[in-house]
């Protein structure tokens, strides 16, 4: 008989604070993704602690009294790890390591984490190593003492080099030598890319969580990893995908998050060349979700980022079997009612109307709800950039109702 596997969890506290740009409700937001985030690192969250102030404490991110606090609950309860979450600068990182008896990390450390567990492929897992080599090397001092001195004692006194200043060398020419095998990669994916021919190329773009993956198996019939956890994809997928008789290739793109540490975004630029290089993207939404409106302002963002924020675009609210509404009581005559009690329909009759007809689709990946539409939408988009560019073969592709499903 198997024995069950029985993961162990590492004992977990988040801190936050309240700033004049971050009231308690995003907080509140931003601390729910930190524990989702940690949960997939594989630590379980046992307390929040947040504190109000003007600007994070340029010592120790919080006060000295939080701190405290801290501290004594770390020591009771065993705690191995306390995560921040915002980014620490160099400097709070090694003070309040000083000041805790435990492991200290930030957002930015706990995402490049993840990313390290879930790089399959060669090029993520250079990817990733570059970002953390890159994180790594401002906040080297005091790490490990290795090496005092290279040598010492009679005769070799002197500006020998000290162990700060070698492992700083060593990261240095570490991240040289990334660069140089992520332009070599680079290479072989453009010549891939360029191999493909003038096929319609359209890129699966969207915060993480939100269901590109199983979108693109749905579509494409593929075998692409699902897991309701963040960043299960990092790798690019490509597949051959035909709707009816059209054929065109779709892209399973890495997942984008709200406070995404520049370090990731520079080394899965060539990642997000999938995105860049695309005809039409499909904007997917976890319509579900609380946020889901600060989700698409966070994609947008950084699309502009990787300027490719004026591509065609079809937005696929997906989820929709999940969504619920916040209840209301007409009765109530002190509550104001918000987008939070939206129904589906009202939600359909905001902006997201405006966005075009032909521009926002409400589907469920998993349960196949308005699929066909979902197809419709996407063949005629398609259909149109490929007629754009052959036109001779508009006599290929008829409306969708009028083709031939292959």
């Amino acid at each position: 008989m198997l024995e069950k596997e029985k993961i162990n969890f590492e004992k977990t506290v988040i801190v936050g604070i309240i700033t004049k740009d971050q009231d308690e409700v995003k907080l509140n937001e931003y601390l729910d993704e930190l524990e989702f985030l940690t949960f997939t690192a594989g630590g379980e969250v046992i307390k929040r602690f947040w504190q109000k102030l003007e600007k994070p404490n340029p010592k120790t991110f919080v006060g000295t009294g939080k701190m405290e606090e801290i501290n004594s609950f770390i020591k009771e309860n065993e705690v191995s790890t306390v995560i921040f979450d915002d980014e620490l600068s160099p400097a709070q990182q090694k003070n309040i390591s000083k000041l805790l008896d435990c492991k200290v990390l930030d957002r930015t450390n706990l995402i490049l984490d993840i990313f390290a567990q879930r790089a399959e492929t060669s090029y993520a897992r250079t990817q990733v190593e570059l970002a953390q080599c890159q994180y790594l090397l401002p906040r080297l001092s005091g790490m490990w003492t290795h090496l005092e001195r290279q040598r010492g004692g009679i005769g070799m006194r002197g500006p020998g080099e000290t162990e700060i200043e070698t492992d700083r060398r060593i990261v240095r020419d570490r991240i040289a030598l990334l660069k140089d095998k992520i332009k070599t990669i680079d290479k072989q994916m453009s010549v891939q890319r360029s191999n493909r021919g003038a096929m319609v190329r359209v890129a699966l773009v969207g915060y993480t969580n939100v269901g590109k993956s199983t979108l693109m198996n749905a579509i494409g019939k593929s075998d692409v990893f699902v897991e309701n956890k963040l960043f299960a994809t990092l790798d690019t997928t490509v597949r051959k995908v035909v709707i009816k008789n059209l054929p065109f290739l779709l892209s399973d793109t890495v997942g984008f998050i709200r406070k995404l540490p520049t370090q990731l975004v520079e080394s899965f630029k060539s990642t997000l060349d999938e995105v860049r290089e695309a005809d039409l993207l499909l904007h997917v939404v976890d319509i579900s979700h609380p946020d889901f409106e600060d989700h698409i302002a966070s994609v947008n963002q950084i699309l502009q980022d990787i300027k490719s924020v004026d591509k065609p675009t079809i937005m696929v609210f997906n989820k929709i079997d999940a969504y619920k509404p916040a209840y209301f009581d007409q009765d109530d005559l002190v509550t104001e009612r918000t987008s939070k009690h939206y129904s589906l329909e009202e939600w359909k009759n905001t902006w997201m109307h405006h966005v075009g007809e032909s521009k926002a689709l409400f589907i469920s990946a998993t349960e196949k709800e308005n699929f066909e539409e979902f197809r419709e939408k996407v063949y005629e988009a398609v259909r149109e950039i490929h007629i754009t560019r052959f036109p001779y073969n508009k006599f290929l592709y008829p409306d969708y109702k009028d083709a031939v499903e292959e």
